[in-house]
């Protein structure tokens, strides 16, 4: 992130508003815009230049160069560690990554083996992504991460497998029978999600995470004239009421970010092979009508293509709810930080993604 690099000048936190949902949602536009993930390194490392050159003073303005490489550097950097983040688990790859695993759960007449497969997939990728992503103050140990893993794992697959035992046996119609069909996938990803999210961040909330003092312009300044920057502000300890708010605040960012997902698409399939004429005609079409493979394959594309167009619109909604940096009164944590707080008595402490 650009904070951890050379330099007492801190850039602009956005060019948004970040204390309003709509500047966060814009502003995570931007973190999560697959594009950032073409700069490769010599355009993170250009990107990287440029923010130096400005939080040294070599730069006087932000400028839409200076704009974009901020992006750059703020979706490819890890804020805590500012090490990059592994390719497929950036936030700006979230939804291309989950359109592998989707694609996979989607096939039709997946045998028990190919859905507890699926789900161990689909776990493992939130693992990565979660603990990549993650507050690094207080790191989870490799037995715990495998523990963790374990629960979730066996969460999902026993939700997308209950659900498949359980609904062909409900007293409902059977257009509705078909519609919570194609539900059970994205609910075992849903619940299993959010679990995943508080299972392998866990470790945080028993050892806490760091908080430092909000400061002051005045403040801001005196670091500036000393050569520091606000990473080397100390921190005030570590506090598990912060690292419950940080885990249960990502938790619930999961449940939001996967609900849509879960039921648009499937509901906006449903209508259109069953309410749309012109679906029907295409599939009587002598083309698709020789080829029986692509006649099969149709439904899953177009729902492939409304989770697509779903998922990047859900994921900076999701993500906004929270603030990153999340500001909080220090007489809310424990009596040890009570009195310690900077401006207006608050601290911050990264949430994570």
């Amino acid at each position: 992130m650009s904070s951890s690099l050379p330099g007492t000048r801190e850039l602009p936190p956005s060019q948004y508003d970040l204390s309003t949902y709509m500047g966060r949602v814009k502003h995570t536009l931007g973190v999560t815009d697959p594009s950032t993930l073409f700069a490769g390194k010599t355009g993170l490392e250009h990107a990287k230049a440029l923010v130096t050159a400005y939080k040294t003073g070599k730069i006087e303005h932000m400028t839409p160069e200076l704009w974009r490489a901020k992006k750059i550097v703020d979706s490819t950097l890890h804020p805590d560690t500012g090490e990059p983040v592994l390719l497929p688990f950036r936030m700006s790859c979230f939804v291309l990554s989950n359109l592998v695993v989707t694609a996979g759960m989607l096939q039709p007449g997946l045998s028990t083996g190919g859905i507890v497969a699926w789900q161990i997939t689909n776990q493992s990728l939130n693992v990565a992504i979660n603990s990549a992503n993650a507050n690094k103050s207080s790191p989870m140990t490799t037995a715990d991460m495998i523990k963790s893993y374990g629960v979730a794992v066996g969460a999902s697959c026993s939700v997308a497998l209950g659900l498949n035992a359980a609904v062909p046996k409900l007293k409902v119609s059977e257009g509705a029978r078909n519609i919570l069909k194609r539900l059970v996938p994205f609910a075992a990803v849903a619940s299993a999600g959010a679990l995943n999210a508080y299972l392998m961040r866990r470790g945080e909330i028993q050892t806490g995470i760091d908080v430092r003092p909000v400061l002051s312009e005045e403040e801001k300044e005196k670091l500036k004239a000393e050569g520091k920057s606000e990473r080397d502000v100390e921190s005030l300890g570590k506090s598990k009421k912060a690292a419950k708010l940080a885990v249960y605040e990502t938790a619930a960012s999961r449940v939001f970010n996967n609900s849509p997902i879960m039921i648009l698409p499937a509901m906006a399939l449903y209508h259109i092979q069953t309410k749309q004429e012109w679906y029907k005609k295409l599939l009587e079409k002598e083309w698709l009508q020789a080829r029986p493979r692509v006649r099969a394959a149709l439904p899953i594309g177009i729902n492939l293509g409304l989770i697509t167009v779903t998922s990047f619109a859900a994921l900076p909604l999701a993500l906004a709810v929270f603030p990153q940096q999340q500001e909080i009164s220090a007489d809310r944590l424990e009596p040890e930080f009570h009195g310690k707080g900077g401006v207006d008595g608050k601290v911050v402490f990264n949430r994570g993604l």
